[in-house]
């Protein structure tokens, strides 16, 4: 060992008792020439999925779980209950004439009903009904509770920022006294007074920065995407995409994730883009494939109706399809944008 790396290893022993060490045997892993995410691509084909919520089902009750959810967990991050490193995927099941308890968290949260008609979730007196490929927000600190009063099971994918709130050492939940919260509004009063390019002369925010709206029917989202494919130029990248808006603002649903629907149509082969904002995806409609690269290496994701993806920050993703599908996804971006970090490449 030389005279130098004596001194430095000495320099490092006599100070560690002090809670010090030196920058300059990290400051490659601190500042990366480029994001180098710990997270992995991950598919959960929900086939394979679906007889763990029906056994779910049979070993616990909607009110003994508070939520039965079955936590898609980042295969590089099992254990911390993460899809990404900020960001929380779940596929929830609710049993027809269960109740899952009213309680409220100041992590946002967002539903994407998957498969079953006729579930509800209630948010601060106001109830939606849940139809497939509907998109339903719980703002922050707002009462919620679910319940069932079909005759089917409905599932839908659980998206949180707690992850992201865990790193803040932010989180705090309360019970509720009552398991179903007092209905107090008539069901889509929220749409009524936001969704149609209006808004109260008074009390426009009534959720600070979430959106007034509750829910987004997916047949006015699908709607748009098939007519947009029929009228307007195709992105080479995305096929046709939408983010979803808080009409209040114009930005984001919610302050802590961004909300996407696109439609690829039939032969789409699309290019590569990577982001900053890692995403989760919910397959809605059709079939398609998705290839993802990252530092690791290539995957390729053949997914169909139902099917749930994750691609991880600053993996280059791109998506092709034969038949034609609908996406749903949700990322982090808005968090990004506020902070002035977010950066997109689109691939030639």
């Amino acid at each position: 060992m030389t005279n130098t790396a004596a001194l430095r290893q000495q320099l490092y022993q006599d100070m560690s008792p002090l809670n010090l060490t030196p920058l300059w045997e990290v400051l490659h892993a601190l500042v990366p020439p480029q994001p180098s995410s710990p997270c992995v691509p991950a598919l959960w084909k929900y086939e394979q999925i679906k007889p763990f919520l029906k056994r779910a089902g049979e070993a616990i009750t909607a009110e003994e779980a508070v939520r039965r959810v079955l936590i898609l967990e980042n295969p590089a991050l099992r254990g911390q209950s993460a899809v990404t490193q900020s960001l929380y995927a779940g596929l929830q099941l609710i049993l027809p004439g269960e109740v899952a308890p009213s309680h409220r968290h100041t992590q946002s949260a967002l539903r994407f009903i998957v498969e079953g008609t006729g579930a509800y979730t209630a948010v601060d007196g106001e109830r939606s009904t849940m139809h497939p490929g509907d998109f339903i927000i719980t703002p922050s600190w707002t009462w919620h509770d679910h319940g069932n009063e079909s005759t089917e099971p409905v599932v839908w994918l659980d998206g949180l920022d707690i992850p992201m709130i865990r790193f803040f050492d932010a989180g705090f939940a309360q019970n509720d006294i009552a398991k179903s919260q007092t209905v107090a509004r008539a069901e889509g009063s929220s749409f009524a007074r936001y969704g149609h390019n209006m808004a109260p002369v008074r009390g426009d925010a009534p959720f600070g920065a979430t959106s007034p709206i509750f829910s987004y029917p997916y047949e006015r989202s699908r709607e748009a995407l098939y007519q947009l494919e029929r009228d307007a130029a195709m992105d080479p990248w995305d096929g046709v995409k939408l983010r979803y808006i808080n009409p209040a603002t114009g930005g984001s649903p919610m302050p802590t994730m961004a909300t996407f629907m696109q439609r690829l149509p039939a032969r789409f082969d699309g290019k590569s883009c990577r982001q900053t904002d890692g995403a989760v995806y919910s397959v809605v409609e059709g079939a398609g494939t998705a290839y993802i690269d990252g530092p690791a290496g290539s995957v390729r994701f053949d997914f169909e109706a139902r099917d749930h993806f994750v691609v991880p920050s600053w993996h280059a993703l791109r998506l092709a399809s034969i038949a034609g599908c609908v996406l749903f996804s949700y990322s982090d971006r808005p968090v990004h944008q506020a902070l002035g970090i977010h950066q997109e490449e689109r691939i030639p």
